[in-house]
């Protein structure tokens, strides 16, 4: 349970212990209230996953129990700083892969509850939504494009805790779209760096892709018809395929993608620039780019293009604050705990825990939602 006692607003700056294992990232980080980073480590698991050209849930969860601690102390340790020294500790309590979340979260309490430090439970997509304030003077509300191997999201964010969602995927994610690509191009895996590379060197207009829901009302997305897209067009090739080939395709799958992202970005940004002029907001309007995928240049540049013409600033966390960390996580506990928000130690984990659960449940968006 989540309590707020403005009682309990901490007088100084507070330095909080971040951990993150909600999918095949360990990772530990030690931030401070006046948004320094004071370490932040992330131990990854890509080659152990590699094989399976995916993530391996019982894998992942192993490989947290393994090495979580470790990362805890080389985290204080290049903090320079003690669990005496600490003034809470927050860790991811979904959603995500539920063995790994749990293996952070356990881990959090027990620090919490030997130290009588302050606990909070961070959502990781809130973790996603504040990371830009960690680097960037963003004031609310602004518009967030959520975009990651399990989410693909658009949200007004209010303040913290306060989201309304504009848009849902409708099948896959755009990361998983990209990982997916991908493994039917055998371009290897995490696929989003490995799709953008071969991209570099082909042509995105070769091959007449669909802009899944460009043009349609709403915010929504869908990527699964154009992930089979790419499969039908390989597959048209045969056995004549050659490198240049699979390059195009990586080229005109990405291109596909941003393009359909731009639509929906484009309605979502119309409602977040009326409710501004309807709340008489008169702060800097602007969009924040979130999650793993908001580290692919060609989507970055695409939107930059598109919020100039909105008249509509754009901010994305550098690359480092864009894929799954625990410096994200430790600073929505400062934003938590600077309104005194604190978390009951039997707070339980959460496979699904969407931002926004007022929202309804769209239609064949499934757990995505």
């Amino acid at each position: 349970m989540t309590t707020a006692d403005p009682e309990k607003i901490p007088d100084k700056p507070p330095l909080v212990l971040g951990l993150e294992t909600s999918c095949d990232e360990t990772a530990a980080a030690v931030v401070s209230g006046e948004g320094e980073i004071l370490s932040n480590v992330v131990l990854s698991q890509l080659e152990e996953h590699r094989p399976y050209g995916g993530v391996v849930p019982e894998i992942a969860a192993r490989s947290h129990i393994d090495h979580l601690n470790d990362i805890i102390r080389q985290a204080l340790s290049e903090a320079q700083c003690g669990f005496r020294d600490l003034d809470a500790v927050a860790a991811t309590a979904g959603p995500g892969l539920i063995g790994g979340v749990m293996v952070g979260l356990m881990t959090g309490k027990a620090i919490a509850a030997a130290h009588r430090l302050p606990f909070l439970g961070i959502n990781h997509l809130e973790g996603h939504a504040l990371s830009v304030r960690l680097c960037e003077e963003v004031a609310f509300p602004f518009l967030l494009l959520l975009v990651s191997g399990g989410h693909c999201q658009l949200l007004l964010v209010r303040e913290v805790g306060d989201y309304r969602r504009l848009g849902t995927t409708l099948d896959d994610a755009a990361g998983e779209a990209f990982d997916k690509t991908a493994k039917i191009l055998n371009l290897g895996y995490p696929g989003g760096p490995a799709v953008e590379a071969a991209a570099k060197s082909g042509d995105g207009h070769r091959f007449r892709l669909p802009r899944p829901l460009k043009g349609a009302p709403g915010c929504d997305f869908s990527f699964s018809g154009l992930k089979t897209a790419v499969r039908r067009e390989l597959e048209k090739l045969g056995n004549r395929l050659t490198r240049q080939d699979v390059h195009d395709l990586a080229a005109s799958f990405q291109q596909a993608l941003t393009e359909a992202v731009l639509d929906r970005v484009d309605h979502a940004l119309e409602i977040y620039l009326e409710q501004c002029s309807a709340g008489s907001h008169d702060g800097p309007r602007c969009l924040v780019v979130a999650g793993g995928v908001a580290a692919n240049s060609h989507l970055k540049e695409g939107l930059a293009r598109l919020c100039r013409g909105r008249g509509v600033g754009m901010v994305a966390p550098p690359p480092a604050l864009c894929t799954d960390n625990a410096a994200m996580i430790a600073w929505a506990g400062v934003e938590r705990l600077r309104r005194g928000l604190r978390d009951d130690l039997s707070l339980g984990a959460r496979a699904r825990w969407p931002l926004d659960p007022t929202a309804p449940r769209a239609a064949g968006a499934g757990v995505k939602a």
